[in-house]
């Protein structure tokens, strides 16, 4: 998949249902009551999200994406699960002498800086309106795969979220390598991994085959940019979409899924019991 950089900077306008052949088993357990009913517990919705931190619109779609999950009341329902996509993996790992994303557009589409920066103001005026600072005269181009193995480990460790978020500012913000060992090891110990964590991720075949695992995943259920947000494996919002947009996907969805997975409702016999505090009655 060798998708140009320039293909960031399409916004796609669309919201469609998925085919459900796919459809991802939840890690559900149950319980069985006194009377031998059982009951389904620590199940939610997952929404997955297909994004590259070199993607302008990955950040603006991930902040939307948050305020969309602030104002909907079922947001307890919601599982975030982040999945790996690079929009150009021919880009080195380092590119000498450094290059900022204006030069680099500007060389690769034989354009002028000034009219590089130019393509980019929309983009930037975007990112302002969704509270984030866009510096990409200090943005560093480079192969965004070392990063997306340090986002594979925080997964494991409950940390996917927080890997995106300290990524993408590193990026888009302050400017930093995200091709570079000391960087990442600094960004990954800033939101709670190890550094025998981060050179884990770094050199651990497992997390390459993870990123490989993501890309197929996304090419067999048709994601050719990112972001794109798949729910319950039904519906997908494609694009930094505006808020109530998701708002909108996230009601039918959730609604969807608490219909097909209803929590049981337990018939209780009161006796004696004790409550936390030390209050027995």
């Amino acid at each position: 998949m060798r998708t140009s950089i320039i293909a960031t900077f399409a916004v796609w306008l669309l919201i469609i249902p998925l085919c459900t052949n796919g459809r991802q088993k939840l890690n559900k357990k149950t319980i069985t009551t006194e009377k031998g009913k059982t009951m389904t517990t620590g199940t939610k919705m997952k929404v997955e999200i297909w994004s590259d931190i070199m993607c302008p619109f990955c950040y603006i779609g991930k902040r939307h994406f948050e305020e969309a999950m602030g104002k909907f009341a079922d947001s307890g329902y919601v599982e975030i699960v982040w999945k790996s996509f690079q929009l150009d993996p021919s880009i080195p790992d380092h590119i000498e002498p450094r290059t900022d994303v204006y030069t680099y557009l500007a060389t690769r589409k034989g354009l002028s800086v000034d009219e590089s920066k130019r393509m980019h103001e929309r983009v930037v005026q975007m990112a302002s309106a969704a509270g984030l600072q866009y510096n990409f005269d200090k943005a560093v181009v480079a192969n965004s795969w070392r990063a997306h193995r340090l986002i594979q480990m925080a997964k494991t460790k409950g940390l996917g979220d927080a890997a995106e978020e300290r990524l993408f500012r590193a990026y888009f913000t302050e400017g930093q390598d995200m091709g570079d060992t000391v960087t990442l090891t600094a960004l990954g110990k800033e939101i709670g991994l190890t550094e025998t964590d981060v050179k884990e991720a770094l050199t651990n075949d497992v997390y390459t085959h993870k990123i490989e695992q993501d890309i197929k995943e996304a090419e067999a259920i048709g994601v050719n940019g990112v972001p794109f947000f798949v729910f319950d494996r039904k519906y997908a919002v494609s694009g930094a979409q505006p808020a109530d947009a998701f708002v909108r996907t996230l009601e039918r969805a959730v609604a969807e899924w608490k219909k097909a997975n209803p929590a049981a409702a337990l018939q209780i016999e009161q006796g004696a019991v004790c409550k936390p505090g030390g209050e027995c009655e």
